[in-house]
């Protein structure tokens, strides 16, 4: 298919063969009720596909844009040159691009996308699923770094030598190759966005909670006495006895998202892209702060 061309659904009538054809039996005189029901469209079809070819000849036989003509609420060409100016002397995503402007995340996406200057698909801000349009809703904002911390583990296949399945298809010769999985355990803190994460073997009791023993001990280094921890309604988290264990030694209360809103807690899980030892980095990576998801300015 040529670049350009619009993709027909299943139950497209007219082609760009099927319109050539209602033109040519329209221009050889037959009536334009037949040609309709020969080609199982209404006559307005034939009249339209008629008038356009009068009107442009072969080039209006084409798909058109289904851009409208008037665009009332497009952001202004001001503001795009100026969030186009700071996207790319920031290198920063809508979020924190929409603080450095004051214009929405959404609008200033559109604009980069419209330019060829798209930002990261990472950085692309959109409402939680079934929140309707707006902000998206259960994202949380604690007043004081320390007040809330967001644990969650991330479950990675590992590839192996010569690459996996997207390289080398589904086949039987190369099934059964699996090497098992890398655990990215991952832990945000609310306000200030600070993180931590650590590529561990598994997701176990003890080993959750010596994560979340180590994550603490980072934070502590870095100024942040935390007194929260958000988790999702995993066993390990709710009846734990080691990591109930390690939350009392810290007195650190522990706190579960809503059952059915994941995304209350979907800070760590979005977190690393990829596993530590694919970049080549150790196995504990720590993160530098970064913008809060909401178009609300940053703190």
């Amino acid at each position: 298919m040529r670049r350009g061309e619009l993709i027909k659904h299943a139950n497209a009538r007219l082609t760009l063969h099927a319109r050539r054809l209602l033109v040519e039996r329209v221009a050889a005189g037959w009536p334009q009720a037949q040609v309709a029901e020969q080609l199982g469209v209404s006559r307005q079809t034939v009249s339209r596909w008629w008038r356009r070819y009068v009107d442009s000849g072969e080039a209006g036989l084409a798909d058109r844009s289904s851009r409208p003509h008037r665009q009332p609420a497009r952001t202004p060409i001001k503001v795009e040159r100026r969030v186009l100016a700071a996207r790319r002397r920031l290198r920063v995503g809508p979020v924190a691009l929409a603080a450095a402007t004051g214009c929405g995340p959404p609008p200033l996406d559109r604009s980069c996308a419209a330019t060829g200057c798209r930002c990261c698909a990472s950085w692309t801000w959109s409402p939680v699923p079934g929140s309707g349009p707006g902000p998206p809703t259960g994202v949380t904002s604690t007043p004081r770094p320390g007040d809330l911390i967001h644990v969650d583990v991330k479950k990675l296949g590992r590839i192996p030598a010569g690459g996996g399945w997207r390289a080398h298809g589904r086949s039987g010769a190369v099934r059964g190759r699996g090497l098992g999985y890398d655990y990215v355990h991952c832990a945000v803190e609310d306000r200030t966005r600070l993180a931590y994460s650590q590529v561990l073997p598994d997701e176990r009791d003890a080993t959750c909670a010596g994560f979340l023993h180590w994550a603490l001990v980072w934070f502590r280094g870095h100024g942040v006495v935390v007194r929260r921890v958000l988790t999702d309604d995993a066993q390990v988290y709710r009846r734990g006895g080691t990591w109930a264990a390690v939350c009392s030694a810290w007195q650190v209360r522990r706190r579960f998202i809503k059952p059915g809103c994941p995304w209350t807690n979907g800070e760590g899980g979005t977190l690393p892209p990829h596993p530590a030892h694919r970049l080549g980095l150790p196995a504990a990576v720590h993160q530098h702060p970064r913008p809060h998801p909401r178009p609300a300015p940053l703190p």
